[in-house]
């Protein structure tokens, strides 16, 4: 028998100011190989930066795979596998009738979602965890340009 090989991803969003510029970061790790993938933005939010390494991390990957992602964001973690269920039922509001914020990066992630086995893994950030403090840096590197 065969033994799956598994994606392990970490995620990671940064910014300065929120708003402010900001940055995202992923780390891919496929059996021996790794990829590292970064961006930002000039102005945006925490909680955008760390939905774009989502969609960016799954974006890259070209063929259905059993994923373990890492990361040390509740609001993705808990939006993901909680909340985006009823968002969805009720047409992306909250149960207030507000529209949901950030509903166009959410409606891209469920969608790439659903391509993929994906077993969400949060890990606390800043403790010394070394996938997360390279997502991390990867994000802050993605934010760099936009700190002038």
């Amino acid at each position: 028998m065969t033994q799956q090989i598994i994606l392990e991803i970490w995620t990671d969003g940064a910014c300065k100011g929120n708003p402010g510029p900001g940055g995202w970061g992923v780390l891919m790790r496929y059996g021996p190989h790794e990829k590292e993938l970064f961006g930002g933005e000039p102005l945006t939010t925490n909680n955008r930066m760390e939905l774009m390494a989502v969609i960016e991390a799954l974006s890259a990957v070209k063929r259905p795979v059993k994923i373990i992602l890492h990361l040390d964001s509740n609001y993705v973690r808990d939006g993901i596998t909680s909340w985006i269920h009823n968002w969805k039922r009720r047409g992306w509001r909250l149960k207030n009738g507000t529209p949901v914020k950030n509903a166009d990066l959410w409606q891209k992630v469920d969608a790439l979602v659903a391509r993929f086995d994906i077993d969400w893994r949060w890990v606390k950030g800043h403790a010394g965890e070394p996938g997360n403090e390279r997502a991390d840096e990867l994000a802050n590197k993605g934010a760099a340009p936009f700190m002038q």
